[in-house]
């Protein structure tokens, strides 16, 4: 297993997210929802700090000149982190939204995530149960704690392991919801994702300039049709 390297200080929150130079791209559209590809680098929902304004729902609500229209109505009924990019569904009416409310809330959408992490794994398929709690001393950080913590489990499956440096590509399939759980997961089994500035070993956050986390697939029921419906976006890296 990978030394663990997890900051020993608070952290405070003054972060200010860096101009994200790259368009939300609107992969499926009809009168009821969106589909979108969030680049890494951007917030999901405007911060409180007014220097954090930018945002995939800002950017949605307002239209990005010459390249999307504006949806007024449009809400997130699930978020991306920060640095995490690929498939998120937008509701665009507020039964739509209700109903995809429910399904996230029910567990019944199931997503898979791309991620490269470092170092090789020994299985080809695993499962990581691990309980996650809120590090209340390391804001944003979580947390691996059996005892206080809520249950998190994430299957992974191989793709693909590279050389110089040793990598793996794993497909993750999280079975549970909770805060930076891939993160942490990865982490606590000694191959944290590479880039990632929260979780990480002595190299790991060098080895990219951007959190190689990515939602490859989304799996729901379309809120008007009833339908079983799957859209997959290829990964960046």
């Amino acid at each position: 297993m990978s030394n663990i390297n997890l900051p020993q200080h608070s952290i405070v929150d003054d972060f200010i997210a860096s101009v994200c130079h790259e368009h939300v791209e609107i992969l499926y559209k009809d009168d009821d929802i969106l589909l979108i590809n969030k680049p890494s680098g951007l917030l999901s929902l405007s911060g409180k700090n007014p220097a954090n304004w930018d945002s995939v729902h800002y950017r949605l609500v307002n239209g990005q000149p010459g390249l999307t229209a504006a949806f007024p109505t449009a809400k997130l009924p699930h978020r991306l982190d920060y640095g995490t990019s690929g498939i998120m569904i937008v509701g665009l009416n507020p039964e739509s939204t209700k109903l995809l409310n429910k399904q996230f809330q029910s567990g019944t959408i199931k997503k898979h995530y791309i991620a490269m992490l470092d170092g090789w794994l020994l299985n080809d398929v695993g499962q990581i149960n691990a309980a996650i709690v809120k590090d209340k001393l390391l804001f944003p950080l979580v947390k691996i704690c059996n005892v206080t913590g809520k249950s998190a489990v994430s299957d992974y499956l191989v793709l693909q392991r590279l050389t110089s440096p040793p990598r793996t590509l794993v497909q993750f399939t999280p079975v549970t919801g909770r805060t930076h759980q891939l993160r942490i997961h990865s982490h606590s089994i000694g191959h944290p994702i590479i880039g990632c500035d929260l979780y990480k070993n002595q190299h790991s956050q060098q080895l990219a300039e951007r959190l190689q986390l990515h939602a490859s697939d989304l799996f729901f029921v379309h809120p008007r049709s009833s339908k079983q419906t799957h859209l997959h976006c290829p990964q960046p890296f």
